[in-house]
């Protein structure tokens, strides 16, 4: 098999799994599906194991189709409608978020899901790995929501979900719940931790609500503020690598490389280079001061 322009370029030594989903395909779990189903190709051979460090020269096919060209790491903020899968492809033929994304957004991945009747904030990125990352509970990211939802509800029971509960075998961990509107139709503002499958509706279900409306406010420290339905905004960089932390965004290679590789220069500049330079440099000449406008220069005698 002959090397394609399309090749991913990728670092020494990265695991196969980790390089297909940095490129966008899938995330790292799911790659490893594809491995196992024998969906990737290394170098011409059908790959049976993710046990693989792959490099610049290895030829990567996964689903018969060369490693896409890599993309940087980036994130989007987007308002999800109501109505909208959040899978790229669905059995029953619904419309999808990535159905209506503009046509200048390259291929991303959903940082999570949200249900069909859900709506509000979710992000979407380039990187596999970063969601996978984000979507962990071991992030501390909690997921904020505004509900309402049919039936009567106090806010001491609503403090009760401070402990957590066990519904059907389900352990749902720690809620904070606050009563917004009190009535037959409450608002509820829920902030949860975990993001289990459809958590806010069975929880609020096991309390006898049944759940109307849905909304994410905010996903870590990324708001849904003013965004309108089916707008989508991306994060800056600086913004990203800020709320990642230092360790992550070196991982992630969001940090300004030019200005650390300048700085690292200038630190590998001894004293005495620096007076070498200096002492080499040409002294800058002074601009000659040229005659008033019209006039010619004149030679002033003495009285």
């Amino acid at each position: 098999m002959s090397k394609t322009s399309e090749q991913k370029p990728v670092k020494e030594g990265m695991r196969i799994a980790k390089v297909i989903a940095r490129a966008g395909v899938c995330s790292r779990r799911d790659a490893e599906r594809l491995i196992e189903a024998g969906k990737v190709v290394v170098n011409g051979k059908v790959l049976k194991s993710p046990a693989l460090n792959v490099s610049t020269s290895d030829v990567i096919v996964v689903n018969d189709k060369p490693l896409p060209v890599s993309e940087p790491v980036r994130l989007w903020r987007y308002h999800k409608p109501r109505g909208r899968m959040t899978s790229h492809k669905d059995p029953q033929g619904r419309p999808t978020v990535f159905d209506a994304l503009p046509d200048h957004l390259p291929r991303v991945i959903s940082v999570g899901r949200l249900d069909y009747n859900t709506e509000g904030l979710m992000l979407l990125t380039t990187d596999g790995g970063l969601a996978r990352h984000l979507e962990l509970p071991a992030t501390g990211w909690s997921r904020r929501y505004k509900v309402r939802a049919f039936g009567r509800i106090t806010q001491t029971q609503l403090d009760g979900l401070k402990n957590g509960l066990t519904i059907e075998g389900v352990r749902y961990g720690e809620i904070s719940a606050q009563l917004e509107r009190d009535g037959n139709n409450p608002w509820i503002t829920m902030s949860i931790s975990e993001g289990k499958n459809r958590e806010i509706r069975r929880v609020l279900e096991h309390l006898g609500m049944k759940v109307s409306r849905l909304i994410r406010l905010s996903y870590g420290p990324f708001q849904l503020s003013d965004l309108k339905s089916g707008a989508v905004e991306e994060v800056k960089r600086r913004v990203l690598a800020e709320q990642l932390g230092k360790q992550l965004s070196d991982q992630f290679e969001l940090g300004p490389k030019r200005q650390v590789q300048r700085a690292d220069s200038a630190k590998t500049t001894t004293p005495q280079l620096k007076s070498t330079i200096e002492s080499k440099a040409k002294p800058v000449k002074k601009p000659r001061k040229k005659p008033p406008f019209g006039g010619k220069k004149t030679q002033q005698t003495r009285r």
